[in-house]
């Protein structure tokens, strides 16, 4: 059988495989449960017996324990049934203390395992994903999961102690009425797992639905802005509208499915409940095997079954529910990594660090190649760029680098190593990365430079900060330092996010240093001191600098100039501008040059 057609495992079995350091707790919280349960359907037997001794003039099983009145009987019965309720109190208390810790501390180790795995899965796995549908499987799944250990594991436990404890009584008292009780129940457990079937597939339309809807609300959050310069709101709420409706009408249509469950269940134990009166009735009144008092516990037990199999549909709502989501969750920390770690461990210093991109190929996708047989040497301590149009491959040497994505051909090394050797600790480490896409987290200031160096004191904090020529604006926020910087740092300007994101790089003091478009989204103004402090930090340190503006790598070693794919020429700044090639033409364009010429 191929892995195509193999049957896929259960939730309840993965589910199972992934908790085994808790099958020991799973084995308590499961005996509080049954012991609750046994104690809770004590109390009918104790009427009966109550019924018994006042109906037949005393019990003999009391007389023999000493208890020779009636009187004397029914205070012991007293006694006996106040010690089985305090028991069953406090089994109670034990078992719902024992499943929702577990379920608090599954649901906790879950999430932060799926997360941690995330972390470790590769960038393209990321571009089939939306962020709002992760957020939908690490939040609101893990909730689900959490929401049935809570309460249905513990009815689903107690449902079958209920139905093999009182299918023992019943056929300790009266075998023929004992058929009759438990008759339906091979009609009920098909009905269960055939509706378990039927439900299943439903409710993993629904936690897709739900993450896909997730998806969109995230979607429509972060890009407000877009919305609102755009008037797209009426749009966008009718778009949101639309996949709301599906959900709803995904959920009806499980919903429409499990309403039934619990009628049909009633109605198969209507049937035992009814055969258990008449039955019992006629032998208690011609006065054969069943006393009264047998017959009343009878009675009171099949009120007593009846009643948790009719919870049983919703029991079983909340477990498909349920293990819809585990699937989910186990999807991913499922998922093999396509970019995993070496074992080669590196350490360099300053003035260290040779790159080389050895003849390098790298497709995306089947659309054709990002980068065609490049090979660049970055020698140690050296700045060497990379120009060229748009969706030329200049960003894509970066990702290569940081082993965001392997190459298709070639290799990448440093210092001789190939980076699919190294430790990714220590080969990111060893990196500092300046892009044009900055992402500031929602914290102070003070916290968003320290990101890579969390233990760094303030006064490294300020430093770096001055060499960014950060400090002075800084200074002048409301709280300085301690002052929020809002959700993807949307309180402060491009340019003051990007020259954060230099002052980071900076306090990481990392040995290759990696300019992404780091001034392609700013002004002239911004962008001279940014490049003055990109000047400072570059110095004896390896650095690729990516680049549009060809302002920003005049100063560079050595410059590459990139056109689909491929290396069309290098050189100095002032060699290629004479060699009249793609680079001088593209430095008559930015320049004015182009412009003046037409003229």
């Amino acid at each position: 059988m191929t892995a195509a057609t193999e049957p896929r495992t259960s939730a309840l079995a993965r589910l199972w495989r992934y908790g085994r350091p808790y099958r020991r707790r799973v084995g308590w919280a499961t005996i509080h449960s049954v012991l609750n349960k046994l104690f809770d359907l004590a109390p009918p037997l104790l009427i009966g017996l109550a019924v018994d001794v006042v109906a037949n003039d005393g019990d003999a099983l009391l007389d023999r324990l000493g208890m020779t009145t009636q009187r004397s009987q029914i205070v012991g019965i007293a006694v006996l049934t106040f010690v089985v309720w305090a028991f069953e109190s406090l089994f109670e208390y034990f078992h719902n203390v024992a499943w929702r810790n577990l379920a608090q501390d599954l649901q906790h180790d879950l999430r932060i395992d799926a997360y941690g795995h995330v972390q470790e899965l590769e960038h393209a796995w990321f571009q089939e994903r939306s962020t709002g549908d992760l957020m939908a499987v690490l939040n609101d799944d893990v909730n689900q999961l959490e929401r049935f250990l809570d309460i249905g594991a513990n009815e689903i436990i107690q449902v079958l102690t209920t139905v093999v404890a009182v299918g023992a009584v019943f056929v300790i008292l009266d075998p023929a009425v004992a058929v009759l009780a438990i008759a339906p129940m091979p009609l009920i457990l098909y009905g269960s797992f055939w509706f378990q079937r039927k439900l299943e597939p439903r409710y993993e339309a629904v936690r897709a639905q739900a993450g896909f809807l997730n998806g969109q609300l995230a979607n429509n959050l972060l890009g407000i802005s877009t919305v609102k310069s755009f008037t797209a709101e009426d749009r966008e709420t009718e778009r949101i509208a639309t996949e709301s409706d599906r959900y709803r009408e995904t959920n009806r249509r499980a919903i429409t499915l499990s309403s039934a469950f619990t009628p049909l269940i009633r109605m198969a134990i209507l049937i035992g409940f009814t055969g258990t009166m008449i039955w019992g009735g006629f032998e208690a009144i011609r006065g054969g095997t069943l006393t009264v008092g047998q017959y009343s516990v009878l009675l009171f037990l099949s009120q007593r079954l009846l009643w948790p199999l009719t919870q049983l549909g919703e029991t079983f709502d909340q477990y498909q529910r349920a293990m819809a989501s585990t699937n989910r969750i186990l999807d991913v920390v499922d998922t093999e990594p396509q970019i995993v770690s070496g074992s080669t461990r590196l350490e360099l210093t300053k003035g260290d660090g040779r790159v080389v991109f050895d003849h390098v190929t790298f497709s995306y996708d089947d659309a054709g190649n990002a980068l065609d047989g490049v090979h660049i040497d970055l020698p140690a301590g050296s700045t060497t760029a990379v120009v060229g149009p748009t969706g030329s491959g200049k960003s894509t040497l970066v990702r290569l680098l940081l082993r965001f994505y392997d190459p298709t051909e070639g290799r990448v090394t440093i210092d001789g190593h190939d980076v699919r050797d190294l430790h990714l600790g220590d080969l990111r480490r060893l990196t500092g990365l300046v892009s044009q896409d900055v992402y500031l987290f929602h914290g102070t200031v003070r916290e968003n430079i320290a990101y890579g160096r969390p233990d760094a004191g303030f006064e490294d904090v300020v430093a770096a900060a001055t060499v960014a020529e950060v400090h002075e604006f800084v200074m002048g926020l409301p709280r300085g330092y301690d002052t929020i910087v809002g959700e993807r740092g949307q309180k402060l300007s491009g340019g003051q996010r990007q020259r954060i994101s230099i002052a980071r790089a900076i306090l990481k003091d990392p040995v290759i240093l990696l300019l992404d478009e780091a001034t392609s989204a700013v002004d002239n103004e911004t962008e001279a001191a940014i490049q003055r402090s990109l000047d400072r930090i570059s110095t004896d340190r390896t650095t690729l600098v990516i680049a549009h503006r060809l302002s920003t790598v005049r100063n560079a070693d050595m410059i590459h100039v990139l056109d689909h794919g491929r290396i069309v020429e290098q050189g100095t700044h002032d060699e290629l501008v004479t060699r009249e090639g793609p680079y001088a033409a593209l430095w008559a364009v930015q320049t004015g040059e182009a412009v003046r010429h037409e003229r």
